[in-house]
Order: structure tokens, then C-alpha cells, then sequence
């Protein structure tokens, strides 16, 4: 969330920047100021008694050391109406810091100066297209067709087990989902982040912390017995390993990778943009995450675009890369690119990694700060990024290397996948052909030869 002494010094600059987003509750704003006031002048209160009572009970005691009772104890009645008092004052502030907290979760990150206004991804700005196209080859057929003809994925199978936008994945489609979680993960611990196992399964405070709860808590699965969450992302528990905090000034940047299978309701959606891959409530993830002092998370940002924009290149997959205007950015973010690839099966841009800078907003929630050589606590700058989302990579992947003789494995690829082609259903043309030999067999046996 946004730093209290930031509202309170940038007033304008805040509601300048919400009107960027086109946040329509302005309001808010105002009403933090005042609450805020309010809680200051309560905390002063607060602290002017509890000194007051501090100041009674060393006076109380000189009192009874003299022998002067009477004196003591009528201090001691006082005292009593002090604490009273501090007492009523504490549960006045605890309410007010309450409120407090649930207006600024209700406001999201200001947006960078170089994020364009607008209102709906058709806003957002192209910055760049690389790789070629799958031109080449006619009829090309859209990845849940290729699944199947494959054998690669199972989607029914899914929906019996569990429901929809629960996939399985069998064979050489299990295979090549293992091989791309490897690569992945390789290239990032090769650029220099530290790989990490982390919990599926995340408590409230971890959610609020990088700001998934109150905003999306509609999109989240919650165990309610235990009140926790799935995790819909690597960056929740990965961030908050850092949660109140304070890291030494040498021990930055901190940079995370992890593997993990993601979660996410998906309420109401249906329709053709969510068939096969292309949105699903369990699927695999890789995350790359960066903590850094805020003067280095432009540059942080940008290493990770280039970083995310390599892999793609060894891939051979047609991307892009947009900037997200102020109407598509995310509740927390402050400035983000999205990474997509060309669905040739369904001539359509499918999104498969955000990198985003969420400046001090989510460091602000988590308490996450770090130490200068001089003692000063600062707030740090958090960033993260899909390196990569699987599901759309893969759907990707199969529609544009496939061709009349099987489908192609990127070359960079090879040596997880140990093969560079899947081929059409070779057991179901063994089987094919054994049913044929034993037919071929019967009508022997039934019409010898004369």
C-alpha cells in the first residue's frame, strides 16, 4: 500500500495518479488524511497519559518510602483514573489504526510516469515483436486438436477426475512439461537467481503482504478450516519469506526463482478464450522474484525484461512485448510488461509472463526494509516476473512447430526433452496393425487356400 507520509505530502500527486488509473473512489484519499490526523492526535493522547501515569507510580513510591500514606494513596487513586483512561485511549487508537489499514487496502499503487492512460488491454503499447510465425505449413490446427491427435493432453480426463481447467497431461505431454519447468529454472539460476522450494499453501497475512488479499481474494481457493490459500503464483510465499524484515545494505539484491503448480478460480469465466490451455484453475508456473534498494529497481526491471525476452528467443516462439497502460495494470503494480506469443491455431496473442515493478507498495505492507551503512531503515522495492507460465508456452509451442510429419521441439529444448519430434500416435498404429494381422489371420483360417 501507498506510505502514509507519501498521501500525506503528495496529495495531489496521488489523486493525479489514481485519476491515471481511472480510480473513481477520490474520496478516499481525503478520508485517510483525516483518519490519519485523527490517530496522531489520538497516539499524542496516548502517549502524554501513559508518561503521566509513569510519572504518578515514581512519585507513589518516593510517598510511601517517606511514610507519607495518605499522599500515596490519593496519587494512587489518581493513577487509577489514568489508566482508565489509557485504557480507552488504547482501544480508540486500536479502532482507528483499523480503519485506517482497510481504507489504504481499498487504494492501489500510483502508476509509473511512463505508463500511458488508458482504459482496457486494447490501450496497452506494443514495444517490440521478435521470432517468426509459422506461415509455412496450411491448415494449421489449434493446440487442444494437436493434444489430442497427440495424445498429450487430456482434458476430459481432467474434468472427471477434478472439473474444468484441471488438465492431464500424459506421455511426451507430461515429458515436454517436465523438460520446459527445467529449462527454465536452469536459465534463471544461471543469471544469477537463487532456486527455491516454497508452500502451496499460504496464510492471510501472506496474502495481504503482497497484496493478493482483500483485491483478489474472489480469485483465490481457501481451505476454510485452516484459513488458508492456495497460492496463485510463487510470489506470494517467495516474497514473504521476507516479511518484517530488515536485510543489511550488502546482502542486496536478493533474486528467487521457484517451481510451482499456481491456483486460480477463474470466477465466471467461459467461453472460446478459455478453451484447452488457454486459462486453466491449476497450471504450472516458473517466477523469478528481485528485492532491491529503490534506486536500482529501474534497472532490476529491465534485466528482467531482457532475461525473460532470452528464453523466448531460444524457444523460436513469436513474442511481443507490451507495456500495460494505467487502465489493464494491477492493483499492485506500479509498472509492468507483458510477454506474449502468437497462437497460429487460433490466430490470436496469448500472454505468458508479466514483469512487474511494485516500487515500496507491497514492501510498505510487508514491513520489508533494509539497513544502510549509515543506520537508516528504508523501505525496499519489490519486482516479479513469469519466467514462465507453462500452459500458453506449451499451447504455443505445439501450434507453431507443428508441420505434415509430427510436431518440432525447439533445438535449446532438446536435451531435457531426449527427443526432437512427436510423432502421430505410434501405438495406435501398432495396434492398428496388429488388428489388422489378426484379421488378416481369421479370414485365412476361415478361407483356406485351395
Amino acid at each position: 500500500m501507498l506510505e502514509l507520509n507519501y498521501i500525506r505530502e503528495n496529495k495531489n500527486d496521488v489523486i493525479s495518479g489514481l485519476e491515471k488509473r481511472n480510480f473513481k473512489d477520490l474520496g478516499l484519499i481525503e478520508e485517510i488524511i483525516l483518519t490519519d490526523k485523527i490517530r496522531r492526535e489520538t497516539q499524542k493522547n496516548l502517549d502524554s497519559k501513559l508518561h503521566e501515569a509513569n510519572s504518578l507510580t515514581k512519585e507513589i513510591g518516593l510517598f510511601f518510602k517517606s511514610g507519607n500514606i495518605k499522599k500515596a494513596e490519593n496519587f494512587k487513586l489518581k493513577s487509577a483514573e489514568i489508566k482508565t483512561t489509557t485504557k480507552l485511549l488504547q482501544e480508540k487508537l486500536d479502532s482507528i489504526e483499523k480503519k485506517l489499514s482497510e481504507l489504504r487496502f481499498q487504494v492501489p499503487n500510483i502508476p509509473n510516469s511512463i505508463v500511458k492512460k488508458g482504459f482496457s488491454e486494447k490501450d496497452n503499447e506494443e514495444i517490440e515483436t521478435f521470432g517468426k510465425i509459422n506461415k509455412l505449413e496450411e491448415n494449421l490446427i489449434p493446440h487442444w486438436e494437436l493434444a489430442k491427435k497427440y495424445n498429450l493432453i487430456d482434458f476430459d480426463l481432467g474434468s472427471k477426475i477434478t472439473g474444468a481447467g484441471f488438465p492431464v497431461y500424459i506421455d511426451k505431454g507430461a515429458k515436454l512439461q517436465r523438460a520446459l519447468i527445467n529449462f527454465f529454472i536452469d536459465k534463471n539460476v544461471k543469471a544469477g537467481y537463487r532456486e527455491i522450494q516454497v508452500p502451496l499453501l499460504v496464510n492471510e497475512a501472506s496474502g495481504i503482504g503482497t497484496g493478493q488479499l482483500p483485491d483478489k481474494e474472489g480469485q483465490m481457493y481457501h481451505v476454510n478450516n485452516e484459513n488458508l490459500y492456495l497460492i496463485p503464483t510463487s510470489e506470494v510465499p517467495l516474497t514473504n519469506i521476507y516479511r518484517n524484515k530488515i536485510i543489511n545494505e550488502n546482502a542486496l539484491p536478493i533474486k528467487m526463482t521457484s517451481y510451482t503448480p499456481c491456483f486460480r478460480r477463474e470466477a465466471g469465466s467461459y467461453g472460446s478464450h478459455v478453451r484447452g490451455l488457454n486459462r486453466l484453475h491449476q497450471f504450472d508456473k516458473v517466477e523469478i522474484v528481485e528485492i532491491v534498494k529503490p534506486e536500482e529497481s529501474d534497472n532490476a526491471l529491465n534485466k528482467m525484461i531482457s532475461h525473460v525476452k532470452d528464453i523466448l528467443i531460444e524457444l523460436e516462439l513469436p513474442s511481443r512485448i507490451l507495456r500495460l497502460c494505467s487502465g489493464d495494470l494491477g492493483f499492485t503494480s506500479s509498472l509492468t510488461y507483458d510477454f506474449e506469443l502468437y497462437s497460429v491455431g487460433q490466430k490470436k496473442w496469448l500472454e505468458v509472463s508479466s514483469v512487474s515493478n511494485f516500487e515500496s507498495f507491497q514492501s510498505e505492507r510487508l514491513q520489508l526494509r533494509y539497513k544502510t551503512k549509515k543506520g537508516e531503515k528504508n523501505l525496499l522495492h519489490t519486482l516479479n516476473g513469469s519466467s514462465l507460465a507453462l500452459p500458453r508456452v506449451i499451447a504455443a509451442l505445439l501450434e507453431n512447430n507443428q508441420s505434415k510429419d509430427g510436431i518440432r521441439i525447439p533445438k535449446a529444448l532438446i536435451p531435457y526433452t531426449n527427443f526432437d519430434m512427436i510423432y502421430w500416435n505410434l501405438k495406435k498404429l501398432n495396434i492398428l496393425k496388429n488388428d489388422f494381422s489378426k484379421t488378416k489371420k481369421k479370414i485365412r483360417s476361415t478361407f483356406p487356400e485351395r
